[in-house]
Parts: C-alpha cells; structure tokens; sequence
C-alpha cells in the first residue's frame, strides 16, 4: 500500500472519531473507516465486501475475518445483506454469507412464462417501501408479481363477511403476492449491482459449530497507551480473540464480529447460542399450491372453515396460489387426491361448502346507518358480497407442512442476533411471517449504521438491544393477534358463531375500526383498536 493511502486513511479515521467524540483503538476494528474509490485504485481497501484483503496501518484483516456473519441466505438473510450493501455507513463491511443452497448461484431475472411457484409471500406496503429504499423492488417488478387492491373475508356459517378496499386508506393497492423465489432472486441481484465481486461474499458451505470469545480472554487484553502503539501490537490472533470463530462443514473457519442467524425456524445458530423459546404446534397442517382461473384473479380472498381458514391469492395471468389450513390428516388426504378431486374440494370450500352465502339483512341495514356518523364512510362498506373466481385446474405440486408458533425469549446476546423466522414464527392465516422478518431485516440494519457513525463496536450488546426492543414489542403484538384469530375460528360453537358475526360487522360497517385494520395488516405497527 502507497504511504499515501496509509495517511489519507488514517488522517479520516481520525476525524470521523473526532466527529463522533469517541476514539477507538484501530487495531479492534479492521474495516471501520470506508475508502473511497480512489483510495482502492492506489490498492488500499475497497469500499465493498468483495474485498479479499484490508490493511489499515499496517495490520492485514485476513479474508476469513468479517464484520458481519449472516448464517442463512433466505429472504431474510439476504435481506439484512442488501440493507447493509445500500447505506452509506455499512456498506464498507465485510458481509459473508453462510448458506450451501444451491439457489444463491441464480442471479437472472425469471421469466414470467410458465406455472408459478406454489410458495409465495404476500408483502405488505410497508416491506415494499423496505425493497424499493434498498433498491431490490425494481428488479421485482421485472419479474412476476401481482398486486391486489381489494379483500374480501368471511365465514363458514354465513352470519357475516367482511371487505376491505386500498381506497379506504387511500392507497392503489393493500398488498403485492410474489414468489419467494423471485423476492431472492430480486435482492441476489441487487447484492450483484452492489458487491464487486458477489462470490467472495457467499460462502456454499454449513455451520458446524460458533465459539464465543469468553470474558477471562476480553479481560485479558492490555489496552494501548496510544493509537500508535495499538496498531503495532496488534496480531491476527489478538483480533480473533475477541471475535466470534465459525467453523463451516467444507472445514474453514471464519471470524466475525457479529453473527446474525438467519436460518430459519430451526436455527441452528439459536440452538448453538442457547437461546430459549416458547412456543406449540397447532393442531393443524397447511397445504399450498397453484391453481388456474379462466379469468384473471385480482382480489384476496379468504374464507374461515371449521378446520381452519383457505386462501385464494392472486399471482399474475390467470393464475392463483391456495393456502388451506386443515388437520394434518385432511391434509394427507387433499394431497392425494386426484387433481379433478382437488378441484372440486377447493371451489367447494369457496362457494357453498360448509354454509350458505352471507345476505344482507335487517341488521346490516341498522348498522350501515348507526356508524355511518361516525368518520368518512369507508368505500368498501357498500360493497356486496362477491363469490371467489372458480379453479379449472391445478397446476402445481401440492405441498403440506405442519404449523406452529414459536417466539425466542431473546433476540440478541454478545456479538449474535437473531431474525425473521429464527426469531419468530407464526401462523400464517395473515400472511405477516415474512414482513415481520423484513421488519426485522430493516431494523437490524439500521441500528448497526448507527452503531457505526459513533464508533460503536458492530457486536455490541447494548447496540443490539436496541434492534430487540423495536422488534421485539411489534413481533410479540403481531403473533397474539394471529394466535387469537386462530383460536377464535377454529371452535365450532353457537354464541361464539354469533360473536364473530358481530365482529365481521363492526370490521365491515365501522369505517374508522375498518381503516384501522387495513393500516395495522399494510405495516403500520399500531394495533387496530377502535379509533
């Protein structure tokens, strides 16, 4: 590296400390002060992770030492990844990610030909505001996706429905039903756009095991008397002393000082840290799969039955994807059934299966007329009852997997994060699993660029905390709702089928609650109470 470099950089660490009131010991922190352009022509260290090498002063940061681990290439994971790579004050990090799917080496757009994916995400607007600030939603909107401004929900005994319209709250649309493939697809190529050189970043490979550097050997180290005399202390080993150590199943290892688990309901990480949960399984099974339509579907459309609520979402053309909660026995069952069977279950279930249409009656017409003072009469409220476009065919696979809810007792330790379903899962007769993890995602990111523009060490706990009290409150408030839900429509019982009639009402002819319930389901973090 030219002396040059060594002074601009270091001349720049210098003031961004001063600035920030804080000075750190360069030799605690390989990649905390970005170079720019010109700095990486002149071989100091890039500003992008794609970098194999850095040095500041002197010390090397070998390429198995990273900033930030993110163990799952999910939509999750990739996701924090994304955020990080399109700020300006962490896309200096060194980013790995740890996941050995296949599916991460796919990075062109996918052709809107042919059957869609029978697993896909039903993303709200406050999740798309997330992609388009991390530049990933244009390459979605390249690909297939279908949005949908109209809802309509109801029940199996026909005392009640309720529909919901995008122009209630004044917006085009309630919600954008994507393949998750394309979602990964979308920020893999973004990652590209970002990264110069995206392979260095993804490691194919599985987590073994995590070693967390223990306090005696933090407490060991000997502070500096001067930046100087830290930067020449500093070794390979002292660093990775205090960082976290990955060892991977191709049998490297890396360093890292933040891990973040995004790996699923599963997570190994959270395993590996001991980190507890609560949660139970649901006496229920949910099957997927994609159905086609003569006419193009361009409404959600939700029916709660005995054995748990079907979905009928719309995916671009004439197609359709299908979420049915049912027993697991049922749904062995519907798995087998000849296609044509299939069929004629589902449009049953939509139509006239289990109960009768629901009729306007007397009531309706009292309860259109003692809310209508209250606030702006929302425009979905004159809206009819509509019967769901009928399946021709199935034109997927048909899968099934069990449902559970589950919530981790911590999200963050020392120098470890957990998101998305790592963290949280729930049911998903909402559709809100994967936003929450994009919540998650979004706020990770932006408490590490903030811990970043006051020096901050990225594993701090007391800077993670501050992701886990955002989160943690909304993700917690998000699962006893949908746990409520499911509780409430999965009991077959007379006084309570006239209690969530009611509730169908009040949510169709109160337009304030209504509204409420829309912003609250599009992203907005305020429950919907009556206001």
């Amino acid at each position: 590296m030219r002396a040059s470099a060594v002074s601009t950089m270091l001349s720049r660490r210098r003031c961004f400390a001063a600035a920030a009131n804080r000075i750190r010991p360069l030799a605690r922190a390989f990649c905390d002060a970005p170079a720019s352009r010109a700095d990486a022509a002149s071989g100091g260290a890039p500003g992008s992770q794609g970098c194999t090498t850095q040095e500041i002063g002197g010390v090397k940061a070998a390429p198995d030492v990273l900033d930030v681990a993110i163990v799952g290439g999910g939509m999750v994971g990739l996701a924090v990844a994304c955020a990080l790579s399109n700020t300006p004050l962490t896309k200096h990090l060194r980013v790995g990610i740890i996941d050995s799917n296949p599916a991460l080496k796919s990075r062109n757009h996918l052709t809107k030909n042919g059957i869609p994916d029978s697993r896909v995400s039903t993303v709200t607007p406050a999740t798309i505001s997330f992609f388009k600030d991390i530049g990933a939603w244009e390459h979605v909107q390249q690909q297939r996706h279908a949005f949908f401004g109209k809802m309509q929900v109801w029940d199996y005994t026909g005392l009640g429905y309720t529909r919901y319209n995008a122009r209630d709250v004044g917006k085009e649309y309630l919600g954008c039903v994507v393949e998750n493939k394309i979602l990964c697809n979308s920020l893999l190529l973004r990652l590209q756009e970002e990264l110069d050189d995206i392979e260095s970043v993804i490691y194919p490979t599985r987590l073994v095991s995590l070693t967390f550097p223990s306090k005696s050997r933090q407490a060991g180290m000997k502070p500096a008397s001067s930046e100087q005399s830290s930067v020449g202390h500093a070794t390979e080993e002292l660093h990775r002393s205090n960082l976290v150590k990955l060892d991977l199943s191709d049998g490297r290892s890396l360093y890292s000082k933040l891990v973040i688990g995004a790996d699923g309901s599963k997570s190994n990480v959270r395993q590996i840290a001991g980190i507890k949960t609560t949660g139970w399984n649901y006496p229920q099974s949910a099957i997927i799969c994609t159905v086609e339509h003569v006419v193009e579907n361009d409404c959600a459309w939700q029916r709660f039955l005995p054995s748990g609520p079907i979905a009928l979402l719309p995916v671009g053309n004439n197609f359709s994807n299908i979420v049915w909660t049912m027993s697991p026995e049922e749904s062995l069952r519907h798995k087998s059934m000849s296609p044509e069977e299939f069929v004629k279950s589902v449009n049953h279930a939509l139509d006239f299966g289990y109960g009768p249409h629901p009729s306007s009656s007397a009531l309706d017409h009292y309860m259109e007329q003692l809310f209508s003072g209250i606030g702006n009469t929302a425009a979905s409220t004159k809206e009819c009852f509509e019967v769901p476009p009928k399946a021709i065919g199935v034109v997927s696979e048909r899968m099934a997997f069990p449902l559970s809810l589950m919530h981790s007792h911590d999200y963050v330790s020392k120098r470890l994060a957990l998101v998305g379903d790592a963290a949280h899962t729930v049911h998903p007769l909402a559709g809100q699993g994967v936003n929450l993890g994009f919540g998650d995602a979004a706020a990770l990111a932006k408490v590490i660029a903030e811990g970043v523009s006051v020096g901050s060490d990225v594993g701090d706990l007391t800077l993670l905390q501050r992701y886990e009290k955002d989160r943690k409150a909304v993700n917690v408030a998000m699962t006893a709702v949908l746990d409520g839900f499911q509780k409430l429509y999965s009991v077959d019982f007379g006084p309570l089928n006239i209690v969530r009639a009611a509730a169908f009402h009040g949510a169709q002819y109160i337009s304030p609650l209504k509204r409420n319930i829309i912003s609250y389901a599009m992203g907005d973090t305020k429950l919907p109470i009556f206001s």
